[in-house]
């Protein structure tokens, strides 16, 4: 069973958390990883990049010249690919690039995330995360009281969310904060460290079932 200690705010060590063997088995499914990460990554694509061909062009109606006695190359329209100003040739055109995964697959690939922060001992639990006010210095010295210096993944639990912390976070740009129910697979992974709170660890375990 993995065991890790519990911080406080103030990185004291209070108690050890003992994680279920039976879900957190420490095995690391990396091809499955893979495919969770690109996935993720290809539906943030936006496919919005486009090229006009010769068709979409403005202009171009009218022949250039005839079409012979004149000893040039023959041409049809001054929009054609060879002419500047002209269309494009196989360009790029809007078009979606996501896929998706069974929902078995996907919380596969969460737990091996999870995993591989255990594994490294990347992943720190704290008791709860409380600011006296919404202000960056009160989050900052959290993560410097838990040594927390590499860019982080904060989770925490659909009830615990407040404005306070939100506003405190999202002003270090190597915090990220997610709510148990939209973490991911990429978000985990995207993270050197793991930083959930107690309530969301169980809420996390609950739904990797």
């Amino acid at each position: 069973m993995a065991t890790f200690p519990l911080y406080n705010i103030k990185g004291e060590e209070m108690e050890k958390v003992e994680l279920p063997e039976d879900i957190f088995d420490g095995k690391v499914n990396a091809r499955l990883l893979h495919q969770a990460v690109v996935m993720y990554r290809a539906n943030q694509r936006q496919g919005n990049a486009s090229t006009k061909t010769r068709g979409e062009v403005s202009g171009g109606g009218k022949k250039p010249w005839r079409q012979k006695g004149t000893g040039r190359a023959r041409a049809g329209s001054n929009r054609s690919p060879l002419w500047r100003h002209g269309g494009v040739v196989f360009g790029p055109h809007p078009r979606e690039f996501g896929f998706s995964m069974p929902e078995k697959m996907r919380r596969e690939a969460l737990l091996s995330s999870i995993n591989d922060k255990i594994s490294t001992e990347d992943l720190l639990c704290v008791e709860h995360l409380e600011i006296k006010a919404p202000k960056t210095k009160e989050f900052s010295g959290i993560l410097k009281a838990l040594k927390v210096t590499q860019k982080a993944l904060v989770v925490i639990d659909d009830k615990e969310r407040n404005d306070g912390i939100l506003k405190a976070s999202r002003n270090i740009p190597r915090v990220t904060l997610r709510r148990v129910s939209d973490v991911n697979a990429l978000d985990v992974m995207a993270h050197k460290k793991l930083l959930v709170t107690k309530f969301a660890l169980k809420t996390l375990t609950q739904r990797l079932k």
